[in-house]
């Protein structure tokens, strides 16, 4: 299976506005100025804003870029993912040949991450319940450094509100200098405050961040970088696992950067020796994927079932994906029956895969009830793309390929022959499936294969 492109679109139209695009890719916005150089003069082709950004931009900045993520600043943090948006985001027919590969600016991609993790740092239920922490260091200040004097005073705005009560001075004129130097730090503009507009703000930063990572997984270059970083694994996998509370935009991202990297993905890295942050494993990763397969969202249970069939092709994923088959199937067959095409796309793309696998698979896919019928629904209908019901009818002949199999789909021998004799795009795989269930007996375990040619 081949990855997915960005920015895929049919027609002459232009690009549309996609979900998941990155801040400043169809306007300038403050990158554009922060960009733009000396280069400013757009090409008379174009239509509506553009920006030019310098070929060694990435090289001149890449220690201040690495550096800005890591200060924790607002200007600084929002011009580093201005920057980076505009570098990694690239349409299919852009100006700009040059990629930005992670291997170009060290320690980018962790940083990255930190920013994600910052937020998940925060990002708590309101109803979720801290056990109680001793704090010694700076007791007597409101500035400990420990980040939680705002929940400890039970403040609704900043914690300059807290009034001048709280202050160390018994006198008032201590007390309006003290409430003064707190209103300063609080309200300074290059820091985040600890109140909803602060928590917003990070929320937004830690999006942008996974906009970023997930435009760089779509670059050849990032692929196998990416695919055994196991931070970056990490973080995507406890995003879409905690998707039912975490923001819908960053678990889009999240997914759909692991649905990029699936092909190069071994689960196994999750018990390696490389260093852990998060603790991830491989069974929680299997059931986050399983948790965004049943979910209503289209685009999220799509992605999941594209990412299930990817990560079997990996016969070292098969232990860790096999356990689950009864509810993947089951999943798969339901979505069949989804009008959506791209559901069943993604569906009977899995499904292709899965059956490839040992004779068990096909064994338990025949079984599943409705499997069958629903398959012959993709074919007879047709499915507008024509390899979409190339593929549904070979996992027919796959399944009919088991002895075991052929007593049950005999039942459905007269569908099988009004296809072949209506549908002649398909007719040499129905012909092959009615020989197979009509010609040889079922003690043989010999396919026909090799006897039509394949």
């Amino acid at each position: 299976m081949q990855k997915r492109e960005p920015g895929k679109a049919g027609g002459s139209n232009p690009t549309p506005a996609k979900r998941g695009r990155p801040f400043g890719s169809t306007t300038g916005g403050a990158a554009s100025s922060a960009l733009a150089g000396g280069d400013s003069a757009a090409p008379a082709s174009l239509l509506g804003p553009s920006i030019q950004v310098p070929a060694s931009f990435a090289d001149q900045n890449n220690k201040r870029i690495v550096l800005a993520l890591q200060s924790g600043l607002k200007s600084e943090l929002t011009w580093a993912l201005n920057a980076l948006t505009l570098l990694s985001f690239k349409e299919k027919d852009d100006l700009r040949r040059d990629a930005t590969p992670l291997a170009r600016i060290p320690g980018l991609l962790d940083a990255l991450l930190q920013v994600i993790d910052d937020w998940r740092d925060i990002a708590i239920p309101r109803d979720f319940t801290k056990p109680a922490r001793v704090r010694t260091l700076g007791a007597n200040s409101m500035v400990t450094g420990f980040g939680n004097e705002y929940e400890a005073l039970g403040c609704t705005d900043a914690l300059s509100q807290a009034g001048p009560g709280t202050g160390l001075s018994n006198t008032e004129a201590s007390s309006r200098k003290k409430q003064r130097s707190v209103e300063w730090w609080f309200d300074e503009d290059g820091l985040f405050n600890l109140d909803e507009e602060g928590r917003a703000e990070k929320q937004q930063c830690a999006v942008a961040a996974s906009n970023i990572i997930r435009n760089f997984s779509f670059m050849p270059d990032n692929e196998v970088i990416m695919a055994q970083h196991r931070h970056c694994l990490e973080t995507v996998f406890q995003c879409i696992e905690d998707h039912n509370t975490e923001d819908e935009e960053l678990i889009t991202n999240a997914l759909e950067t692991v649905v990029n990297l699936a092909p190069l993905l071994d689960l196994r890295i999750f018990s390696s020796s490389k260093p852990s942050y998060i603790k991830m494993t491989e069974k929680r990763a299997v059931q986050a994927i399983m948790g965004m397969l049943g979910s209503s969202v289209k685009a999220w249970h799509c992605a999941a079932a594209e990412l299930l069939g990817r990560l079997i092709i990996n016969p070292d994923n098969e232990p860790f994906l096999l356990p689950s088959a009864p509810q993947i199937y089951k999943r798969l067959v339901d979505l069949l029956s989804l009008p959506a095409v791209d559901a069943q796309a993604a569906a009977v793309g899995a499904l292709y895969n899965l059956t490839e696998v040992n004779m068990d698979c096909r064994l338990k896919l025949a079984s599943e009830r409705w499997a069958v019928d629903r398959l012959f629904k993709v074919v007879r209908a047709p499915h507008p793309v024509p390899e979409v019901c190339r593929k549904a009818a070979m996992i027919l002949e796959s399944l009919v390929s088991e002895p075991q199999n052929r007593a049950m789909l005999l039942a459905h021998e007269s569908t099988f022959a009004e296809i072949l004799m209506s549908d002649g795009r398909h007719s040499d795989t129905f012909a092959r499936i009615l020989y197979e269930l009509t010609s040889r007996p079922n003690n043989k375990v010999t396919t026909a294969r090799g006897v039509w040619g394949m």
